[in-house]
């Protein structure tokens, strides 16, 4: 798919298999690179992992960092967004640039504290209604919420990039 613009996902720490399979099927449909920053709550070799992702895993562009401090080494100063509940910064208002890294925390613990305070102005949110009773949304909706947001901004024409059959005449 070579007409949607790149990002890349990176989850943090991710936990529950199923939605890093998920995630990766997603980032599959979309040309998107994933990035596992360890300790992860499972094995890449894991049977869940797989199955939610199907049988697109081998055609994933994906990487493992053995820790966020390498994950930062590595990406040495690239645009990067981050997703956490512990901000106002709306996702869409968050002008995404194309490569930009979008970081999501473990299902669990979210972000490290140190990384949000150290970076406030590069964090977003998807907002929920006020008296919800849930903490938060499941991390692969949350995923496909701002990737597509994402490419929807950095597309000069999105519903061009559509597939034909879905295209009204």
């Amino acid at each position: 798919m070579n007409n949607f613009p790149h990002f890349n996902i990176v989850l943090v720490q991710p936990e529950i298999p199923p939605n890093t399979g998920n995630i990766g099927r997603t980032c599959v449909a979309t040309g998107a690179s994933l990035h596992l920053v360890k300790p992860l709550g499972f094995e890449i070799t894991d049977r869940a992992l797989k199955r939610a992702g199907l049988d697109y895993w081998d055609e994933l562009d994906f990487h493992v960092h053995e820790s966020l401090e390498d994950f930062l080494t590595f990406i040495n100063g690239a645009p990067l967004v981050m997703a956490t509940k512990k901000t106002g910064n709306i996702f869409t208002d968050h002008a995404y640039v194309e490569n930009q890294y979008i970081l999501f925390g473990s299902e669990s613990l979210g972000l490290p504290e140190w990384l949000i305070e150290e970076r406030k102005s590069d964090c977003i949110t998807i907002p929920m209604k006020d008296n919800s009773k849930i903490r938060s949304l499941n991390l692969a909706n949350s995923v496909s919420i701002v990737l597509f947001e994402a490419i929807k901004q950095c597309s000069d024409n999105f519903k061009s990039i559509i597939r034909k059959e879905f295209h009204k005449s």
